[in-house]
């Protein structure tokens, strides 16, 4: 993409500078080591950089930080000291934390729901003095790759404004893959984004750096964005729960995105966390402010605590989904589907397997969504600066390659037709397996993989059937963690046999040696707009799981600060 634009790769390193300029240089970490000599550097690794009460703070689940600085046992300002590896503006962080502490001073009371917790955006969170790249180095400078339109840096997105009401900190954004179409995040401004738990493969995307951040306790909670399973995906490759909501149940009013007035499947806002009760504080807390009074595609739903409770002791029925019919999955996952499974049937719920209608139909229909412009709004943003895509958006963006024209009324029309007439069939597949839970009533839940693998290797990521489908079918999900990959146990499975050129590919990245010791998760599938009974679900599946021996040590620590 050859142009006479500036210098695009000296604007990516001077940017890249001022973030980490940003950061004050005590808490930079001056020799990190290579991948290959520390592929962890989560636990034991970056506590050794913390001081006790550090870890006791950047360890907290979010609930605990809410009750210790609504209480006034721990400050606001207490909470602001933390790293990440993208925007970054501490200084602002903690004016706004001693403000929240001067308000309790005088009234002995916090100022809302989420008094004093830290909370991380993605860069496609509009911050009042705080640029928005979405990883772009042509927007840069201004507001969504325009110049001089006066919202830059002043405008602020609706859910930031209603994060500050409920008394969050908001202190950095993290990085994102450009155009946001991918399940890597890599741009040219902060480069690659690693997997912190194993440094060999991808972090996720495209709110990898949520995943990557929240991963390494450097935030208690964040915000994601998922159009074809961008929370879920960094939310299974880091170890955390990542709920994508239906479409209108948390606002997405003032953000930047890609493809904006694409909406035969929207974009979702939704957060990431290392704990469920995390999830459900921030989406409860959200919906108290009445956020469709200020968005207009929000529903008017407000938190339902009776379907955030499971009755005691009833027997629940899940579906399984162990291959969507067009590419395998890894070992490590199919091992991961089975331990559910056996905690699932230990308790005697009912489980069936899940035959629905084709997902390959999905997945070609939500292509056809993505592709109404043939790229033209990525391009034009690539354009501004005239850099060049990442390899991982080069078959689609990169050079030669010639797109087609815009597509019409009609075309999309038909695609919108069709996506109905297949949303309509999955629900009465749906319905249908009352015959078989023996309950009267259909499935609870579907329980399948966010992605053929525990996470992706670099420029790998071919298929995303697994995680797609349910934004086109706008069912509510949570990715969860379940096991880590073992390579004693997790081994090749040489008898595989592909059923296609990109079944095989998929199949032949798996390598126990690069693999083994990285974080294995899956999602839990409500129907939409089932966000309270998702989050109820999930937590008690999640809480049947063995504990690995990670989560074990952080436990019996936990309980020894105590």
């Amino acid at each position: 993409m050859a142009t006479n634009k500036p210098d695009w790769q000296r604007l990516g390193k001077d940017k890249l500078k001022a973030i980490t300029q940003s950061i004050p240089e005590a808490w930079l970490i001056s020799s990190l080591p290579s991948n290959e000599d520390q592929r962890d550097v989560t636990g034991d690794y970056i506590r050794k950089y913390l001081s006790n009460e550090e870890i006791e703070i950047t360890e907290a689940l979010a609930p605990t930080i809410v009750e210790k600085t609504s209480t006034g046992k721990w400050t606001a300002e207490e909470q602001c000291k933390t790293n990440c590896f993208h925007e970054t503006f501490f200084d602002a962080a903690i004016k706004d934390a001693r403000a929240l502490d001067d308000f309790y001073s005088k009234n002995k009371k916090p100022i809302g729901p989420l008094h004093g917790l830290p909370i991380s955006l993605k860069d496609q969170f509009h911050v009042k003095d705080v640029e928005t790249t979405m990883g772009y180095i042509g927007w840069i400078g201004t507001f969504e790759g325009k110049k001089d339109t006066g919202k830059e840096k002043v405008f602020e997105s609706e859910l930031v404004k209603e994060l500050r009401d409920l008394g969050a900190i908001l202190y950095c954004k993290t990085s994102v893959p450009h155009t946001l179409m991918a399940g890597e995040t890599v741009n040219n401004i902060i480069g690659y984004t690693w997997n912190p738990k194993n440094r060999h493969l991808s972090c996720g995307g495209s709110s990898g750096g949520e995943g990557a951040l929240i991963g390494l306790r450097g935030s208690p909670v964040g915000f994601g964005t998922d159009i074809g399973g961008s929370i879920r995906i960094p939310a299974a490759f880091n170890g955390l729960y990542g709920l994508r909501p239906s479409a209108g149940r948390i606002p997405y009013e003032g953000m930047a995105n890609s493809m904006d007035g694409q909406n035969s499947i929207l974009s979702v806002v939704g957060p990431l966390a290392p704990s469920v009760s995390t999830l459900q504080l921030i989406v409860r807390s959200l919906l108290s402010c009445k956020p469709w009074l200020h968005d207009p595609l929000v529903h008017e739903i407000p938190w339902r605590e009776d379907q955030a409770t499971l009755p005691p002791d009833r027997k629940l029925s899940f579906a399984i989904l162990r291959h969507d019919g067009a590419v395998a999955t890894h070992p490590p996952v199919r091992r991961a589907i089975a331990v559910v499974v056996k905690a699932l049937e230990a308790k005697g719920h009912k489980l069936i397997d899940w035959k629905p209608p084709s997902h390959k139909r999905a997945v070609d229909l939500a292509i056809k969504a993505w592709s109404y412009d043939n790229g033209a709004d990525t391009r034009a943003a690539f354009e501004l600066s005239g850099e060049s895509p990442a390899p991982q958006l080069g078959n689609t963006y990169g050079e030669g390659v010639k797109p087609d024209a815009p597509k019409d009324a009609m075309h999309i029309a038909e695609n919108n037709i069709a996506k109905r007439e297949y949303q309509k069939e999955y629900m009465e597949y749906w319905n249908s397996t009352a015959d078989a839970t023996g309950t009267g009533k259909p499935v609870d839940a579907l329980i399948m993989p966010v992605a053929p693998f525990a996470a992706a290797r670099p420029n790998t990521y071919r298929y995303y059937g697994y995680s797609s489908v349910l934004n086109l079918l706008d069912y509510t999900a949570c990715a969860f963690p379940v096991t880590l990959v073992d390579k004693n146990i997790d081994v090749v499975d040489n008898d595989f046999e592909p059923q296609s050129e990109t079944d095989k590919k998929t199949q032949a990245t798996y390598d126990p040696e690069i693999y083994d010791g990285a974080h294995v998760g899956l999602q839990l599938v409500g129907r939409r707009l089932q966000e309270e009974k998702v989050l109820a679900l999930t937590e008690y599946v999640a809480g049947l799981l063995p504990k690995t021996e990670p989560e074990e040590k952080r436990a019996s620590e936990s309980r020894e600060r105590l």
